[in-house]
């Protein structure tokens, strides 16, 4: 099969501004959570879910929102669970390194560290302080930052997205050989990492890691059951309030969506064409994490994307217009083949794979 890429062109469906992936709405009458909740899956999506610094900033920024509190879509359960601060980072039980009796799901030991023999092991969130390391994923010259000041977890966490990106999290960059060195070059033992442990839960049923309390929730676990987070207009923060208390709230409209059934590539990109607007682009890390999120639910080891390669101009392309600028390939994967489209695999580190195009798979399009 070989597309020509006038033909992709004609009917593709350009994007001239950014094309959002989600987009929120701000309901301003007053309702409950749940109430909010089942208004958002009538009308929307669900009630927002907030994945990144970047939906924040979209949030403040809401013209609709004049000072107060609404509800976002993050609501307190029983089970706790261990997350990576760090968005897009998933914490994984069979990756950990634990000392032996920590790491625990219950207790009140809901934040974590690791030691000088690079042991993990948790600690209350507040009430112990000690050093801590940062992450900067924008610095291409240094991405790992020991911080020699002494803070309790929810400072540190604090501190490394203000100054960098966020605390440091995942196994990978644990494994860093210059965080290695910085550890070993201090005196102190133990040292903050972006590893916590709680129960809040969002609507949609994502696994989005990201949460942004408000300065004086110093431990967001210790709040009772029946609690709902609301978004504080002043502090660009979140508080913990009654789920039947009365707010304005915040819907989130999803523009893609997973389709399980079975195509080739070329298949998949008249089934989007129809039905919705396009095999989905993704231009940057949040598109890429909001995308893989929704591979999770797929019944085939990878999904299409809107990813192909031209034989007759030898390059990748977008088929929305899109230049490649951001990249996700898996180690050499990005090599020029014809009859190739790309595809994002459904679990691991939900890399792009260069794919051939007769092969049958689920694929996510892109929705007006």
């Amino acid at each position: 099969m070989q597309l020509s890429l006038f033909l992709l062109n004609l009917v593709g469906q350009c994007c001239f501004t950014t094309c959002l992936l989600y987009e929120y709405r701000y309901i301003k009458d007053k309702m409950t959570w749940s109430v909010a909740q089942q208004y958002c899956r009538n009308k929307y999506t669900d009630l927002a879910t907030v994945a990144n610094m970047t939906d924040m900033k979209r949030l403040y920024k809401s013209t609709m929102m004049q000072g107060g509190e609404a509800w976002i879509g993050l609501y307190k359960d029983v089970k706790r669970t261990w997350h990576w601060s760090l968005p897009g980072v998933e914490f994984n039980d069979n990756m950990t390194n634990w000392q032996q009796g920590e790491g625990n799901v219950t207790g009140t030991e809901n934040c974590g560290f690791i030691n000088k023999v690079f042991k993990w092991g948790d600690d209350p969130c507040v009430g112990k302080d000690h050093f801590f390391l940062c992450f900067n994923e924008s610095n291409p010259s240094q991405k790992i930052y020991l911080i020699e000041e002494n803070k309790a977890w929810w400072e540190a966490q604090r501190y490394c997205r203000e100054k960098h990106t966020d605390l440091v999290g995942g196994v990978d960059q644990l494994q860093d050989e210059e965080l290695k060195r910085l550890v070993n070059s201090s005196d102190n033992n133990i040292f903050y990492i972006g590893l916590f442990k709680d129960s809040w839960r969002w609507s949609d049923g994502s696994s989005f890691s990201f949460r942004q309390w408000n300065v004086s929730i110093t431990d967001p676990q210790s709040q009772t059951t029946d609690q709902c987070a609301v978004m504080v207009k002043d502090s660009e923060r979140w508080n913990s309030r009654s789920c039947n208390e009365e707010k304005p709230f915040f819907c989130y409209d999803d523009k893609v969506i997973l389709i399980r059934q079975q195509m080739n590539w070329e298949n998949a990109l008249y089934y989007c064409r129809e039905h919705h607007r396009d095999l989905v682009t993704i231009t940057n890390l949040d598109e890429q994490r909001w995308v893989q999120e929704k591979t999770k639910n797929a019944t085939t080891p990878y999904v299409w994307t809107g990813l192909r390669y031209t034989c007759t101009l030898d390059f990748w392309f977008w088929v929305s217009n899109q230049a490649v600028t951001y990249k996700n390939w898996a180690s050499g994967q990005d090599g020029n083949d014809c009859d190739m489209s790309g595809a994002m695999e459904t679990g691991g580190e939900h890399k792009w794979f260069k794919i051939n195009d007769n092969d049958k798979m689920n694929f996510i399009c892109s929705k007006s």
